[in-house]
C-alpha cells in the first residue's frame, strides 16, 4: 500500500463458451507454433538443430494436450470454424 491507495483486482468468471473459444484459439496457436518450429528446423544449423528439435517436441506435446482437452469437452474443431476464428483474430490485431 503506497500513499494510502489499495490496488483492487477484479476477478471475472468466464462463461463456458468463452473458455471453449479460448481453448480452440490455443489449439490453433499451438498448431501454428508447431509449423513455425518445423520450418525453423529445416533451415537450422549447428546447435540450433537441437534447439528446434526440442521446440518441435515441446510444441507437439502442448498440441496433444490441448487436443485431448478438446476431445474430453466434445468440442467440434472443423475447418470452417478454424478459418472463422483465424479471420476474427486477424481483425482483432
Amino acid at each position: 500500500m503506497e500513499d494510502g491507495f489499495i490496488k483492487e483486482t477484479k476477478l471475472v468468471e468466464k462463461t463456458d463458451e468463452q473458455k471453449d473459444l479460448e481453448l480452440i484459439k490455443s489449439v490453433i496457436k499451438a498448431k501454428l507454433d508447431l509449423e513455425v518450429a518445423g520450418k525453423n528446423f529445416e533451415y537450422a544449423d549447428g546447435e540450433l538443430i537441437d534447439y528446434y528439435a526440442y521446440q518441435i517436441k515441446a510444441e507437439q506435446a502442448k498440441l496433444d494436450y490441448l487436443l485431448k482437452k478438446v476431445k474430453n469437452k466434445a468440442l467440434a474443431l472443423d475447418m470452417i470454424n478454424e478459418i472463422k476464428l483465424r479471420l476474427t483474430e486477424d481483425q482483432a490485431i
